[in-house]
């Protein structure tokens, strides 16, 4: 997979992944997956919806009850705020594409005093990878794929990204992972993003 070339002069429109991206989560997806039974090679999303119908009901309680806990504990990650802001002040436009479900995700945003234009739930369109929540917004926006830049921190995002034809930035932490060069960019952190938008200003 070679991604899609990225020129951030171009960039209208900045697209995140949540968990691990703007705000911490430390679900504990092998706990999750045990208690599902399902396999660590199976989507955990895809298990569910494979699930009869009171099997999948009480899977998503599970899933629902580890996410809020989670929300209640999490807490920005570096640069995240400061690079908000500086993309609404520029006026490039601002969402927010993840697999957590809607009440969580909006109970993790408020908790973290983090707001963006759109937000995207697994409850809206199928999951990343899946492009198709990507593709919409690009619509919506009246947008080139290649004025949008997908931001997040693992396979799934790039993949997604890629499937839409958009560039992709990888927030890896500082550590090393196996796929960062399935990416745009990659980043330590998102203030690295920040300084990278600001030394446009400067050039």
């Amino acid at each position: 997979m070679i991604p899609f070339a990225l020129d951030l002069k171009t960039i209208k429109a900045v697209i995140f992944d949540l968990d691990n991206t703007l705000v911490t989560s430390n679900i504990n997806f092998s706990q999750i997956r045990q208690q599902l039974s399902c396999p660590q090679d199976i989507d955990l999303l895809s298990h569910i919806e494979a699930l009869n119908a009171n099997e999948k009901a009480h899977a998503n309680n599970i899933i629902f009850a580890h996410e809020l806990s989670d929300a209640e504990s999490s807490f920005p990650m570096t640069g995240c705020h400061e690079l908000l802001m500086y993309l609404q002040a520029n006026e490039i436009k601002t969402a927010i594409i993840t697999r957590n479900c809607l009440a969580a995700t909006h109970k993790k945003l408020s908790h973290n005093q983090i707001s963006v234009e759109r937000v995207i739930t697994r409850e809206c369109f199928p999951p990343k990878p899946n492009p198709s929540s990507l593709e919409s917004l690009a619509k919506d926006w009246g947008l080139m794929s290649d004025e949008i830049l997908y931001v997040g921190d693992y396979f799934y995002d790039l993949q997604a990204a890629y499937n839409a034809k958009m560039p992709s930035c990888l927030v890896h932490h500082g550590e090393e992972l196996a796929f960062s060069h399935a990416a745009s960019l990659a980043l330590n952190e998102l203030s690295d993003l920040l300084f990278q938008f600001q030394s446009l200003k400067k050039n």
